[in-house]
């Protein structure tokens, strides 16, 4: 039976909401399934069990075990007698699978006897779900079933979820249940409210800290065992570490270290779910208490004290720490303030010890204002043999109530890893920033008179397919997508209802019913989900980002160096028949090679294409590109140079040109709202309308006289008054001169007008500017076109 599950949903606490904390009913456990992946889980008799497919159209595989080892699909209430394929195949596709068949088959579960169940094979809406009740103890194995998708495809394995209400609920305080160990630990500590717990950690051993219940502070530090040795505390000093990192707070990636005093770096962050602590403050102490009226109250440093006497460390009536978790804020008059922790239940950081290392951790018990969000819970603290591999990640959410997400490597991560280290998150992949051999300038000028390669992964693709396809995309993009003929691309902005920008992005039409949105982040696609659900509407919208990595191939060459390695049938454009925004579906080289998608399109201001594939044929296309590009001078290109490019043509950037409180026509595309050819209404339209008749903010190019940057920020005047603000800035190569992108009032947007961005208080020191043409480089947009001799 298909049902549609609802629970309860974030609901305001005395006008607070928390959409990060749990709202599950008590004794509920949600365990989230990736697509083409598995979950195991432990069942007891009378749990209830439902599993609901998020995005709709994915077939899922079930298959229970009792604890004697038969396999019965009716021991849960469902439907047996199905060979559970897609389990096998996505257990066998990994080696960590294959381990996991091993472990099963020793533990006595076989699974080429298994009795499988599969769900959903009719087909399934966003949402549906079906509900089995266990009435045997046992092991419950779900698969979210399902293999690698075709550039070309439109159906990819999504997320399923399993919901299990327990017969007999375990209780705990706040409401969340221990996460499991990430491997086999070597310690394995909770820490109560007011306790500090030291342990010792070796060189190379991972240590991991765990916000259990979620909004709780860990204060830690770490001593050198070898210092120590010597009758030398050497610990985290936290103002060498910030003037060593440039940073208020290492976090994954290259500048990831804690230093003690001496320079030496200590631990380094491997990873982190939050991304937000304090490295200013001590761990709370006696004083702060009492100055608050509260003498005798236990705290962290005393604690810290009394815990560490056993290694001979002299007390400290204050103790410097990592507090992880801890919310700390500068404003604008420099005060420190502090509100309540970012984390979430079971957020946690992971860091690698740089020498051997006693170690200690408290969970802070401060119960008097909003640092542990005015209820103390527990830390767990883990460590981990040096042998694990635990990859670099910062925690990346869609939304604010979505599950923690690993940073991800994209397809063409290790292609890109052979010519840098430098790898910045972006929107929850790695991305390379800069190569080591060339560096931004020459990336740039091999853009510009050459040919460059660069992974736009990331982009968020979605793919919106069924009867009402073309209806939805036409109500929520601002373009008009009945005019978009298949094969064809648009580029178009999406809004919401009082006109601001979700995103922009471009809409391939793969067919009459068959549309790929990408755009820059996951709101535009959840936007259409919602939109689609909310109005009953014939259409599905599924998310497909990991299953098409793209790489960027720009420049003047960028033609020459596809044209011999792209096959196109018959049906298809080759690369040199495709026009500017139209696709084209082929092959690497030759019919029996990778398939891909290529579209002319880019972010660049240059002649180029985008080459889709699935991230198994990753290195294939990358290697086939690269064999071709070399003899035209092709060179990799990161997101530093990316940026120079893209501020001289004109390209908005979200973050940077627009938020959702800026209309396309404040961000410079209002040639994506043709509100007269287009007379069918589209979400945000009355809104667009009135701001069309009386905009207040421009976009415009701004040339500076001097050689000082700007910094995306600076405060736009005319006089005494602000009238903007800089959006994005740079020194072009090309051009010789330093220029600008800025949002000003349209009273001052007239080119020619003089301006001044202020630095420092925005008054002290001001910077010369003129409004000129905008976009700065190429205006006619002759080069995108491939008119390089004009």
């Amino acid at each position: 039976m298909k049902d549609h599950l609802e629970f309860p949903t974030p609901k305001y606490i005395s006008g607070v909401l928390t959409p990060g904390l749990p709202v599950l009913p008590e004794g509920m456990e949600r365990h989230p399934i990736p697509g083409g992946g598995s979950r195991a889980v432990e069942i007891f008799a009378g749990d209830i069990l439902t599993i609901q497919d998020v995005e709709g159209l994915q077939p899922v595989e079930l298959v229970f075990f009792a604890p004697n080892g038969t396999s019965d699909a009716g021991m849960i209430g469902a439907k047996g007698g199905r060979d559970p394929s897609g389990l096998k195949a996505s257990l066998l596709r990994h080696q960590s699978g294959r381990q996991v068949v091993s472990a099963l088959g020793k533990a006595g579960f076989d699974l080429a006897a298994a009795d499988g169940t599969l769900l959903f094979e009719e087909g399934s809406r966003a949402g549906d779900s079906t509900t089995f009740t266990a009435s045997s103890d046992g092991l419950l194995i779900v698969c979210a079933a399902g293999g690698d998708m075709d550039a070309h495809s439109q159906w990819a394995p999504t997320d399923v979820v399993l919901f299990i209400q327990r017969h007999t609920p375990i209780y705990r305080k706040g409401g969340a249940e221990l996460p499991d160990p990430l491997a086999d630990p070597l310690v394995d500590i909770n820490i109560q409210p007011g306790e500090a717990k030291p342990y010792m950690v070796k060189e190379g051993e991972f240590i991991q800290v765990l916000d259990v219940q979620g909004r709780e502070c860990s204060d830690f530090q770490a001593f050198s065992l070898r210092a120590l040795d010597k009758g030398l505390e050497r610990d985290i000093d936290p103002t060498t570490t910030r003037s060593l990192m440039g940073s208020l707070y290492p976090l994954p990636g290259l500048h990831a270290k804690y230093f003690s005093v001496d320079q030496e770096p200590l631990v380094e962050i491997i990873q982190d779910t939050v991304g937000r602590h304090d490295t200013f403050g001590l761990a709370c102490t006696a004083r702060y208490y009492e100055e608050l009226g509260y003498p005798g109250h236990i705290n962290c440093s005393d604690n810290i004290t009394k815990e560490l006497a056993a290694f001979d460390i002299r007390p400290r009536t204050g103790w410097p720490a990592i507090n992880f978790f801890f919310n700390t804020m500068l404003d604008e008059t420099h005060a420190l303030s502090m509100d309540e922790p970012y984390s979430r239940p079971g957020d946690y950081v992971m860091l690698r010890a740089l020498t051997d290392l006693v170690c200690i951790s408290t969970a802070c018990p401060c119960d008097i204002d909003a640092a542990n969000g005015w209820n103390p819970t527990d830390i767990q603290v883990r460590t981990y043999k040096k042998t694990e591999d635990f990859k670099r990640s910062i925690g990346w959410r869609k939304t604010p109530g979505a599950d923690m997400e690993e940073t991800k490597k994209t397809g063409f991560h290790d292609c890109f890893a052979r010519h840098t280290r430098h790898f910045v998150e972006y929107a929850g992949y790695w991305l390379a920033h800069e190569m080591t051999n060339h560096g931004a300038i020459e990336e740039y000028w091999a853009t510009r008179e050459k040919a460059v390669i660069m992974d736009l992964s990331p982009l968020r693709k979605y793919e919106v397919t069924g009867p009402d396809a073309e209806a939805l995309m036409q109500l929520c993009v601002t373009r008009d997508v009945k005019k978009l003929a298949i094969g064809g691309i648009v580029y178009t902005a999406m809004c919401y209802e009082h006109g601001g920008m979700i995103d922009d992005g471009t809409v391939f039409r793969l067919g009459e019913t068959n549309f790929r949105w990408i755009g820059g982040n996951d709101q535009s696609g959840l936007w259409l989900k919602k939109q689609a659900q909310e109005r009953g509407m014939n259409v599905w919208v599924r998310s497909s980002t990991d299953h098409h990595c793209n790489v960027a191939v720009q420049g003047p060459k960028s033609r020459d160096i596809l044209k011999d390695i792209i096959w196109t049938p018959p049906a298809q454009p080759t690369v040199e028949e495709l026009p500017w925004f139209r696709l084209t579906i082929g092959r690497i080289k030759d019919f029996h090679g990778p398939s891909v998608v290529v579209s002319r399109t880019g972010y660049s201001g240059e002649l180029g294409y985008e080459v889709f594939c699935h991230p198994k044929d990753a290195t294939e296309v990358f290697d086939a590109i690269w064999e071709a590009g070399e003899p035209h001078g092709m060179v990799p290109l990161g997101l530093g140079a990316l940026d120079m490019i893209r501020i001289e043509a004109g390209l908005i950037f979200a973050g940077s040109e627009f938020d959702d409180t800026t209309d396309p026509m404040e961000a410079g595309i209002g040639f994506t709202v043709p509100l007269k050819s287009k007379t069918d209404d589209f979400i945000g339209r009355p809104a667009l309308e009135r701001r069309k008749a009386t905009p207040q903010n421009k976009l415009v190019g701004v040339e500076l006289s001097g050689g000082v940057i700007p910094t995306p920020g600076d405060c736009v005047h005319y006089g005494k008054p602000q009238v903007g603000v800089v959006t994005s800035a740079m020194k072009s190569p090309i051009l010789g001169k330093v220029i600008a992108l800025a949002r000003v009032d349209v009273a001052h947007s007239d080119i020619g007008t003089s301006l001044e961005i202020g630095r420092l208080d925005g008054d002290q020191v001001r910077l010369e500017a003129q409004v000129v043409p905008f976009p700065h480089f190429d205006p006619k947009k002759e080069r995108v076109k491939g008119n390089y001799d004009t």
